[in-house]
């Protein structure tokens, strides 16, 4: 059951290539974009973490697509939907989630990216709700759940349970954005972002 491609104006949301995994790994290396993770990944890790991404979206039909802009780059990082292997007071849930290479930060690809799994979620695959998470000090991914609509309630900050307690990375924000939510933005914004 491979999950579909998904294409928005200037990407698209494919699944992964050999060929992705080099610009992977050195995105999994720049502590830029590893700043809010507990460490960079070696090549090995990164490598392992494809993999993994990889057959989750061959196997359930959605997950982290790889994320290409066409005469552009063919590998910008992974923007999609994820199901959290820890427990919290929100799970189970799918999240949505990203991780760009530097170089395209700013651009607006994770937001237009976004876009395209949200309608995916709620569309094809029905979902009533999908969550976002990050460090509470990641202001940047903050920004891109709120362009997107998602909507925070510090009643629902948790401690990540995969982090040591005190670890500075601990604290952790949650993003909601129901289906009903979604569809009434969409409707107001004309299907455009």
């Amino acid at each position: 059951m491979a999950a579909p491609t998904l294409f928005t104006k200037r990407l698209m949301l494919r699944g992964w290539r050999d060929s992705d995994l080099e610009p992977f790994a050195e995105l999994n290396a720049d502590p830029r974009v590893m700043q809010f993770y507990p460490r960079a990944l070696d090549r090995a890790q990164s490598d392992a973490s494809a993999d993994r991404i990889r057959a989750k979206l061959n196997a359930i039909g959605f997950g982290l697509w790889a994320v290409e802009a066409p005469h552009v780059a063919a590998f910008l990082g992974y923007v999609g939907l994820a199901e959290p292997a820890f427990g919290a007071h929100f799970t189970p849930c799918v999240e949505i989630g990203w991780r760009l290479a530097h170089r395209y930060w700013g651009q607006g690809y994770a937001t237009e990216a976004a876009i395209a799994a949200l309608d995916h979620a709620f569309g094809v695959l029905g979902l009533s709700e999908v969550v976002s998470f990050t460090a509470q000090d990641n202001l940047r991914s903050r920004r891109v759940m709120e362009r997107l609509g998602m909507s925070y309630s510090a009643d629902d900050d948790f401690e990540h349970p995969d982090l040591a307690v005190g670890h500075p990375l601990r604290p952790h924000v949650l993003y909601r954005l129901s289906r009903a939510q979604w569809t009434q933005s969409r409707s107001a914004n004309g299907a455009e972002r």
